[in-house]
């Protein structure tokens, strides 16, 4: 279990919270704004009301002690860098900054934050990915041009050897796992029969996983 702090109460940035509460992490929250703090005062670890533009008081808050800050601010790109700012002045190591636009990504890219988070445009990429690719549940970017991807397994591929659909790609494509009727199996060779319903995770490069998806549908 470890502790977060996350500033800026949103809607990016409760729905933050309130999924690392969900995996067992303690979470303070710190807004400005009273009528949004009391509405989730309850759900949060911690809630502080201050301006998180001050120095003083983001130190006295004991902000230090988190493993990761997460800055959400909104459009305010100022109160945003500002914070930043304070954060890495006090001594935070590990921060975290949604940014709203590229000059904004400019800026905080300079003062030296751990990652830097573009939200619209990274569901933007999903929503794209899952209208291309209906087939796939769910997608992870490895970097280095490689993808893990779920997919759902059809009728027209039950009883099909999962060799012999990999073949189709003409590149390397390895199957991380399969879930199967609340099993999860991960002794898979190329002999291992696919059945509807299964969800499969593949490992390769977006090509390869490119080649594969018309027999997917």
């Amino acid at each position: 279990m470890a502790h977060f702090t996350v500033i800026g109460l949103g809607g990016f940035g409760i729905a933050a919270c309130l999924e690392l509460i969900h995996l067992g992490h303690t979470v303070t929250g710190i807004e400005s704004d009273v009528k949004v703090a009391d509405k989730y005062a309850d759900q949060l670890t911690q809630i502080i009301i201050c301006d998180c533009t001050d120095e003083n008081t983001l130190r006295e808050a004991g902000i230090i002690n988190s493993d990761t800050v997460l800055v959400a601010i909104g459009t305010d790109m100022q109160s945003s860098i500002l914070c930043t700012l304070c954060l890495k002045n006090i001594g935070v190591k590990e921060i975290w900054v949604k940014a709203s636009s590229k000059s904004h990504h400019t800026i905080i890219s300079k003062l030296g934050v751990s990652r830097i988070i573009h939200p619209e445009e990274e569901m933007g990429i999903r929503v794209a990915q899952a209208l291309n690719y209906p087939m796939v549940n769910d997608y992870l970017s490895l970097g280095d041009g490689l993808y893990v991807v779920e997919i759902d397994i059809k009728e027209n591929l039950h009883g099909f050897p999962i060799g012999k659909l990999l073949d189709k790609a003409k590149e390397t494509i390895d199957p991380l796992l399969v879930k199967r009727e609340g099993r999860t199996i991960t002794q898979i060779d190329m002999t291992f029969p696919l059945n509807t319903y299964d969800k499969l995770l593949l490992c390769g490069k977006r090509s390869a996983l490119k080649h594969i998806a018309p027999y997917l549908v």
